[in-house]
């Protein structure tokens, strides 16, 4: 069993930066890949980044990439989303998950555990 849970979301103003945090429980962090996935208002929940068991592989979303960072330590049982000249139109509840298939995969039925998300809203 894994638990997580998000923070850092918050206002920030388009073209700031904003950091989120993913706190997993357990001590099998490091068996699972990792991922972040947005849901806007009204809209489906959407692979943003994501990032193998040892960090070595990550994936993301067209839409964000050379803007967001994906990354994980291992000892501290944390992931986390860099957010770099973020948009409006990244506004969304950002939620944390993991997958048992150790792989930094987009799919978001292959993920075991989800946090409970956290707010982003983006002002332009």
């Amino acid at each position: 069993q894994v638990q997580l849970v998000e923070s850092g979301g918050g206002l920030v103003q388009a073209g700031g930066s904003l950091r989120l945090s993913c706190a997993a429980s357990g001590r099998t962090f490091s068996r699972y890949g990792m991922g972040w996935f947005r849901q806007a208002p009204g809209k489906e929940r959407k692979f943003v980044a994501a990032i193998s068991w040892n960090g070595g592989t990550t994936q993301y979303v067209d839409s964000v990439k050379g803007r967001f960072t994906i990354s994980r330590d291992n000892v501290k049982n944390m992931v986390y989303l860099q957010m770099n000249s973020p948009k409006p139109e990244d506004t969304a509840v950002y939620y944390c998950a993991a997958t048992g298939t150790l792989r930094a995969t987009p799919l978001s039925r292959e993920y075991d555990y989800w946090g409970q998300g956290t707010q982003v809203t983006v002002s332009s």
